[in-house]
C-alpha cells in the first residue's frame, strides 16, 4: 500500500493549519511555500478538504484557510479518506459483492485485517498529536545546531 502524493500533501497542509490554529486564516500561498507544494496542486487539495468540511475559506486581503474544528477533533483518518477515498487495499473489502470468491478467499481476510489496522493507526492520530510531534522534531533539530 502506498499513500498518494495527494494524501501526503493534504496531511502536511492540515498540519500547517493546525500549527497556525487561532492565528486567523492562512493563505494558500504561505501554506504552499512552507510545505514546498505547488500552489496550483494545493488549491485542488484544499477544495476537496473544504467540501469534506475539514477547512473553511475566507475571501479578501486577509483571506485564506482555517480549520473548522479544534486540532484535537480532527483525525488523520478523516484527512486521508477525504482526499483518497477508501483506504481498502482491494475493492472487495468495501464491497464483497464485487468478487464471487469472497467466501473461499483467504487473502480477503488478510486484506480486511490490513484495512482495520490502517484505520486504527490513522484514527489514533489527531492534528493536535501531529503538532506535538512536529514541535518535538523541531526542538531536536535546534539542539543539534552548532554556532561558530
Amino acid at each position: 500500500m502506498k499513500l498518494s502524493t495527494r494524501g501526503r500533501y493534504a496531511s502536511r497542509a492540515m498540519l500547517d493549519l493546525a500549527l497556525n490554529y487561532g492565528k486567523g486564516s492562512v493563505s494558500l500561498k504561505n501554506i504552499a511555500r512552507r510545505q514546498e507544494i505547488s500552489e496550483r496542486y494545493l488549491e485542488h487539495i484544499m477544495i476537496v478538504l473544504l467540501s469534506a468540511g475539514l477547512v473553511q475559506s475566507t475571501r479578501g486581503s486577509h483571506g485564506g484557510f482555517s480549520l473548522v474544528k479544534l486540532p484535537k477533533e480532527i483525525k488523520l483518518s478523516q484527512i486521508i479518506q477525504a482526499v483518497e477515498g477508501s483506504i481498502s487495499p482491494v475493492a472487495c473489502v468495501d464491497d464483497p459483492k464485487l468478487c464471487n470468491r469472497v467466501d473461499a478467499c483467504v487473502t480477503y481476510e488478510i486484506w480486511k485485517k490490513l484495512k482495520k489496522a490502517m484505520l486504527e493507526v490513522l484514527d489514533s492520530v489527531t492534528l493536535k498529536d501531529m503538532v506535538k510531534m512536529q514541535k518535538k522534531k523541531l526542538s531536536k533539530q535546534k539542539d543539534r545546531m552548532y554556532y561558530i
